[in-house]
């Protein structure tokens, strides 16, 4: 049978003999009615038994047997004592003394030897007695355990209730991310519903730079969106002590405008179209020059013209949404 923790504490008090007379009661009614409460206090008292052994015997102190030895030899030495003849009044007086001394005072007919002290028999102790022992606070102890482990045992039971509630939500947490399906629709995460701008490709030109529909020496692509462009060399070989630079050709320009020289490597790329408006890029003409190296000194084309060519569209706009 279970038993709560107060009848537990109870069980162990009554067997250290630290309740009071009621609560002694009310522990030998219930072990007389119930036989497994009787052996819980059976199983204290084995637990506990051990604090009998702490429990030694206590030596009276010496003078305390002096006290005793001088009070029975008193009266004899009274007794032997030959009274004088006084005066009627000295006798009253010692009637009056001798009535002050207490009735039923113990006369030692035969005296004590001397080595009566001496010869007193020792006391025996018991084995495994041990003197000087708090006794008390051992037992303070023991009733301080068992209300500790009782408060263990409840914080027990807390922690245990929080970590089945600490599960349960994160079995929850996982059903919602993976199996939203199997909750009620009131715990079903809504759909949140992102809207993401694409932006439209912009139209793309490609210009053929060559001489003369022989195979192309630079190939001209143009972003409409970014206004950069981009040279490829292809067939153009290098000349020594000479640079390849880019023109812009427009009858809406007063003289060609240069966009700068042609790098060495395979591809060069210039942001610099963003300062004209798309349809003079559209419908400009786009030269190639052999200027001195490092390009035109003065900004004015020096070279011939060796290259040339107009943008083509290859990729429309796309349409507004």
């Amino acid at each position: 049978m279970a038993y709560s923790e107060d009848h537990i504490a109870l069980a162990a008090e009554y067997t250290l003999g630290t309740l009071d007379a009621d609560e002694r009661t009310q522990v030998e009614t219930m072990m007389s009615v119930d036989k497994d409460y009787a052996a819980l206090v059976q199983a204290w008292e084995f637990r506990l038994s051990v604090l009998n052994q702490m429990v030694g015997l206590v030596e009276p102190r010496p003078e305390l047997w002096a006290r005793i030895k001088a009070a029975i030899e008193a009266p004899r030495q009274q007794e032997q004592v030959v009274p004088e003849q006084t005066p009627p009044s000295a006798q009253t007086s010692d009637v009056a003394s001798e009535d002050l001394t207490p009735p039923g005072a113990p006369v030692l007919e035969q005296e004590l030897p001397a080595n009566a002290e001496r010869e007193r028999p020792e006391q025996p102790t018991r084995p495994g007695a041990l003197t000087g022992v708090p006794t008390v606070q051992a037992v303070n102890d023991n009733v301080e355990m068992l209300r500790l482990t009782a408060k263990a045992r409840q914080w027990r039971m807390v922690a245990n209730v929080m970590a089945a509630l600490a599960a349960v939500l994160l079995a929850m947490i996982g059903v919602q991310v993976y199996r939203p399906e199997l909750l009620p629709e009131g715990l079903r995460p809504k759909s949140r519903t992102q809207v993401a701008q694409v932006k439209a490709p912009a139209a793309q030109y490609v210009a053929l730079l060559q001489k003369d529909g022989s195979s192309p020496a630079f190939i001209l692509t143009v972003d409409a969106g970014s206004k950069n462009f981009t040279v490829r060399r292809v067939g153009a070989e290098p000349e020594p002590g000479k640079s390849y630079e880019l023109w812009l050709v427009s009858d809406k320009l007063q003289r060609p405008r240069s966009l700068g020289v042609i790098g060495g490597n395979d591809f060069t790329t210039r942001p610099v179209l963003a300062a004209y408006d798309p349809d003079t890029v559209n419908r400009a003409t786009f030269a190639v020059t052999l200027e001195p190296e490092g390009g035109s000194p003065t900004g004015v084309a020096t070279g011939p013209i060796v290259f040339s060519g107009k943008l083509i569209e290859t990729v429309p706009p796309a349409p507004a949404r």
